[in-house]
This record gives C-alpha cells, structure tokens and sequence, in this order.
C-alpha cells in the first residue's frame, strides 16, 4: 500500500503563526504555490494559509493588513499522518476539493505535504513503469 510518506514533498514552505501577513502572500507568490502549513516554532502544525484566505485582504481595513498570519490562517488544519494510505487521501482531495493537505508525524511535526502535483507525478511515473514493463515483454 502506497502510503503519504512515499510521495510527499519534504521540502515544505512553511510560516509561523506570527509571521506578517504580507510576508506569507510573497512567499506563496515566490515560490509559485497555493497555499502553505503554518507551524509553531517546534515545527507542530496549527493551521493552512492559502490564497483563498489572502483574498481577504482586499476586505480589511488597515489595522487588519497589519496582523499576522493567525488572524488569516485557516485552522485546525486537515492533515494526515505519513503511514496514512494514498488512497485515503486521494478521496478527501476528491471530496473537498484541497489542492494541498500536510502530512505529519505521529507527534503531529510537519514532515511533508502532498498537493495535487505530487498526486499527479505519482500517477505519471506508475504509468510510465507500467509501459516499460509491458514494452519488455
């Protein structure tokens, strides 16, 4: 059984809660992805902060476009652990149209997240294993 561990991404962007607002939209902007784990400083996952959640900014008053990024995150955050199967991911993704869910350890420390990329390469690279075999034959 595929599990979580076996495809998420490890190298993971990531703020804290306190992190200014603005700061987390450029590196959602920079580093060309939708949305981002926020952690505490012991890296234990407490919320999401996504593009949809910065769309908000166009709403706030200035006092607003002053907090952090708790006063925008989305939390709790769903996860999942990575000995969690694929499968069951891949059916809340489904469902609830996430584009992104972190994973963590069993102590709930982000270790990696899984975006619909990553799904995707996935599924890519067992089709492609599966042509080279049956090429072979």
């Amino acid at each position: 059984m595929i599990k979580a561990k076996h495809i998420m991404t490890t190298d993971v962007v990531s703020v804290t809660k306190e992190t200014p607002v603005y700061e987390a939209g450029e590196l959602l902007v920079k580093n060309d992805i939708t949305g981002m784990p926020v952690v505490d400083e012991d890296m234990t996952l407490v919320g999401v902060i996504s593009e949809k959640d910065l769309l908000r900014l166009f709403y706030a008053d200035e006092d607003q476009k002053k907090k952090p990024v708790d006063a925008f995150m989305t939390q709790p955050a769903v996860y999942y652990r990575e000995d969690d199967s694929l499968k069951t991911i891949i059916d809340f993704m489904l469902i609830n149209y996430f584009r992104r869910v972190p994973v963590t350890s069993k102590d709930g420390k982000l270790v990696g997240i899984i975006s619909r990329p990553d799904v995707l390469e996935h599924l890519l690279q067992l089709r492609r294993s599966e042509l080279s075999v049956g090429s072979s034959r």
